[in-house]
């Protein structure tokens, strides 16, 4: 059964419900995973959602910040939702298909704007968060698996618009690479995307700073699609839906997409 999956932080689903509305009728995934929906879940608007077909939702939120859902056309039931780290944010929620796959969608903390743990705490949550990921990859030992999310991470120098420009930069660090790794190894994770499109520069995130995000492209690759090796083979048709960037009042991220031979 082929599915198609996407990625997106939409920077608060109530304020973006039309954006979200518009991806659902024109790309139509079976699955969407949003993240920093910045709701309760009671508040977060399904009905418009529902009426598109996509009937089944799981999800973590809290006011104002962060919050994660997984809105789906197939039947999906709850199986996990970690708070790694004990910081009580709405990060982590997972699902699972009837047909035995489990999807977790991640939030990983930003890190702040200061690369040092010492002089910023939010940097070293954002550290201590992922090696918890890779600690409980190493215990759970996911298998049929798809994990997605906005990681925060650019781990190669092409999801970058300069890597050297950008090694001092929360999100490009080499700390910050090397625990993503970590974490990716201890999964036996796969990079979908990179899997799909394993050359060249490719962003998901463009800075709400810049005037002209398009024409400056000084963008990074926050925005990932994993899946443990046992389903890896069945991906297929990874793409960044960059144009979305450009509707009006966007999120600063773009949805990634891929599809599942499954």
């Amino acid at each position: 059964m082929p599915f198609t999956i996407a990625t997106w932080n939409i920077n608060s689903v109530r304020l973006r419900e039309g954006l979200v509305q518009t991806l659902m009728k024109e790309e139509m995934p079976d699955i969407l995973c949003l993240q920093e929906c910045k709701s309760p879940v009671d508040k977060i608007p399904v009905e418009g959602f529902q009426a598109l077909g996509y009937t089944h939702m799981v999800a973590r939120g809290q006011k104002g910040y962060n919050g994660v859902a997984i809105f789906s056309k197939l039947p999906i039931k709850e199986v996990a939702a970690h708070d790694f780290v004990d910081l009580g944010h709405a990060r982590h929620i997972a699902g699972q298909l009837e047909n035995g796959v489990t999807i977790h969608n991640f939030y990983v903390p930003a890190g702040g704007d200061i690369p040092d743990r010492e002089q910023n705490e939010k940097f070293g949550q954002k550290l201590d968060y992922v090696t918890a990921m890779r600690d409980w990859a190493h215990s759970d030992k996911p298998q049929k698996s798809i994990l997605v999310g906005d990681l925060n991470i650019a781990p190669r120098e092409d999801d970058v618009w300069s890597h050297k420009q950008l090694l001092k930069i929360v999100s490009h660090t080499p700390v910050e690479v090397e625990h993503l790794g970590q974490a990716m190894e201890a999964g036996k994770w796969v990079d979908i995307t990179r899997q799909d499109i394993p050359e060249g520069l490719l962003y998901s995130w463009w800075s709400y700073r810049s005037p002209d995000w398009d024409a400056a492209d000084k963008g990074r690759r926050l925005d990932h699609v994993w899946s443990t090796p046992d389903i890896a083979n069945a991906a297929h048709g990874s793409r960044v839906l960059r144009h979305v960037r450009g509707w009006e009042k966007p999120s600063d991220h773009a949805p990634v997409f891929a599809t599942f031979d499954i």
